[in-house]
């Protein structure tokens, strides 16, 4: 049952029907001269976000299914059953992978027309994804690990401690990063054989998800209400910034960092250079994650059961 943000806490913490084949925006608002914010119905407590290149694919957590948007223009293309609460999603280049809270499964669909080509039982309670070309990865809650799956099949390759209650992943050509959740860092692996390399305190205790700017990687730290940027290279803290309240998912632009902050409703939008605020607006109640699909961002808000989606 959903019917608060502490739901969504609690699932990230231990951690639709349509009448028409083209679904309308049910709000468009103008926000001064260069954005504009369109909102879509979707399932049930919509709170994961991935990009396929032509769609946008949603995770209904309290729905156990998928809505697959095209991005162009919110049009809805399919709804799919999967896990009975499906979780963090990632694009292989083919198929997306749902992480199931619910089974303790990974599922993956593929992106075309999707269909469920695998269930795969990983133990645990999976949480973020991430895709390394090969293989996805996948955060295991209750085991402080992550498990390598190999990407064609499925296979598990191996499960590499992680530092305890692993959420959010990401890879960066060569390590996987883990956000630690409640115990407040990030750790770093080597994604070729999954060997820790580095773990960093980065302040506050619940480190959730990543981006990339091309130099710096971002994490948010939701208890503390702030992001803080830090260099690959060494972990080394690059600056800590404050922005909405438990912000959760994060995303790049290609200029700015943006950040779906669950208990202020809203979207901050920082300079990815120097961090200075430069728009908050305002979307659907706890806004849960966030996406870059290279022309507009897109935000899940899991409590209105719609997505956002913001055109500049």
């Amino acid at each position: 049952m959903r019917t608060t943000r502490t739901t969504f806490l609690l699932r990230a913490s231990i951690v639709l029907a349509f009448s028409s084949y083209f679904a309308a925006p049910v709000m468009a608002q103008r926000l001064g001269q260069s954005n504009l914010v369109q909102s879509f119905p979707v399932g049930n407590g919509p709170q994961f976000l991935a990009f396929d290149g032509t769609n946008i694919w949603v995770s209904n957590s309290d729905g156990g299914t998928l809505t697959k948007l095209r991005a162009r223009d919110g049009a809805l293309q399919g709804t799919f059953a999967v896990d009975l609460f499906p979780g963090f999603l990632v694009f292989d280049g083919a198929n997306i992978w749902v992480s199931g809270f619910g089974n303790f499964t990974v599922c993956k669909v593929r992106a075309s027309d999707g269909a469920l080509l695998g269930t795969f039982p990983i133990g645990s309670l999976p949480q973020g994804l991430a895709w390394d070309g090969e293989n996805v990865w996948v955060a295991l809650w209750y085991d402080g690990s992550v498990a390598k799956l190999r990407g064609s099949d499925g296979v598990l390759l191996g499960v590499y401690d992680a530092g305890e209650t692993p959420i959010g992943l990401f890879f960066d050509g060569e390590n996987i990063w883990v956000a630690n959740g409640p115990a407040g860092t990030v750790t770093k692996l080597r994604a070729s054989d999954g060997v820790p390399l580095a773990k960093r305190n980065v302040g506050g205790t619940y480190t959730h998800s990543f981006a990339f700017d091309g130099a710096k990687i971002w994490v948010t730290v939701s208890d503390s209400n702030s992001v803080v940027a830090f260099r690959p290279s060494d972990g080394k803290i690059q600056g800590t910034f404050s922005v909405g309240e438990f912000p959760a998912g994060i995303a790049f632009d290609g200029e700015n960092i943006w950040t779906a902050n669950v208990y202020s409703d809203n979207v901050t939008r920082l300079r990815g250079r120097n961090g200075v605020i430069t728009r908050t607006i305002t979307v659907g109640d706890a806004s849960s994650d966030v996406l870059y699909d290279g022309n507009s961002i897109w935000v899940a808000n899991y409590l209105s059961d719609t997505v956002s989606k913001i055109s500049r």
